[in-house]
């Protein structure tokens, strides 16, 4: 049964304005291998050579819609076809009304594909008329009307996730704040309050890895107690950011220089994950930068 599942051809159509771009840009978040605008003649070709190459192409998303010229003539063909030949798909069909659709292109200021030039309002009522019967096949219908991006990214992740889910990608980096914050940093945790062991001759050129640099920051009491408080604040927040649907988290931990405390406290945070089941990368991103001795294993 799980070989059976492993292989899913997904074809994503709907409405113009419906949500198909960001649907396909959750999906191939999920590992599907995604295809625009595939003119509709050349589908069943293409899910039989994905299907027979099924180890490297095991998850396929098309997108057809009303851009492709052949689309309302040739479509329902094509999925009858494949229908009587057997081949499996499914048919993700992406709605919304039509307020909302026309407030979304008075938004991006683009030209609805069935009006370019006339109402709006009339491109609509085409799109929908000549949609109604491939809407009818849809093995999924998601109205986007009301949804927000991470609830649109919930329903997609039920729909074509794993049972797990996807999961949270944890990258821990450390840094020195005379270099510059991280720009895709998600939380930035500013450590300098913490005892320094660049003012202690001979932990100044270590790094914060060093057992006798980590043994020196470690025994101050305000180094115990914000470790336990931090540790409490990642255990609350994970959970919470996997629930909201997000896939990949940066903690960033600065000290001045980024190579005793912050260096210090981003090991501590990826054992802690590390010890808890949580998947981490950690990174010491200005380590170089500076005149510091390091473990051999960070050169």
């Amino acid at each position: 049964m799980e070989k059976e599942n492993a292989y899913r051809f997904v074809i994503v159509t709907g409405m113009s304005g419906g949500g198909k771009t960001q649907a396909c840009r959750h999906l191939e978040d999920l590992g599907f291998f995604c295809v625009d605008n595939l003119p509709p003649v050349f589908i069943p070709k293409f899910a039989e050579l994905c299907a027979h190459s099924a180890g490297h192409i095991a998850r396929v998303v098309l997108v057809v819609d009303t851009r492709s010229r052949e689309f309302f003539d040739t479509f329902l063909h094509v999925l009858q076809d494949m229908d009587n030949a057997g081949q499996k798909y499914e048919l993700l069909f992406m709605d919304a009304t039509d307020a909302a659709i026309i407030r979304r292109y008075k938004e991006t200021r683009r030209r609805h594909p069935m009006a370019p030039g006339s109402r709006l309002s009339d491109g609509i009522r085409k799109e929908r008329e000549q949609l109604a019967r491939v809407r009818e096949k849809a093995t999924y219908i998601i109205d986007t009307s009301e949804l927000r991006k991470a609830e649109l990214k919930n329903k997609i992740i039920r729909l074509f996730g794993s049972p797990e889910g996807v999961p949270l990608s944890i990258n821990i980096l450390s840094f020195g704040f005379k270099f510059g914050v991280p720009m895709d940093a998600d939380m930035v945790l500013d450590v300098r309050f913490l005892p320094n062991p660049f003012y202690i001759e001979n932990l100044r050129h270590k790094s914060g890895e060093m057992p006798e640099v980590a043994e020196y920051i470690a025994k101050w009491p305000v180094t115990r107690e914000f470790k336990e408080k931090l540790d409490d604040l990642i255990d609350f927040l994970i959970p919470q950011y996997i629930k909201e649907g997000k896939n990949q988290l940066v903690i960033a931990i600065g000290c001045t220089g980024g190579m005793h405390r912050s260096v210090y406290i981003a090991r501590h945070i990826f054992d802690m994950l590390g010890a808890r089941g949580w998947q981490a990368t950690l990174e010491h991103r200005d380590l170089i930068k500076n005149d510091v001795e390091r473990l051999p294993h960070q050169d």
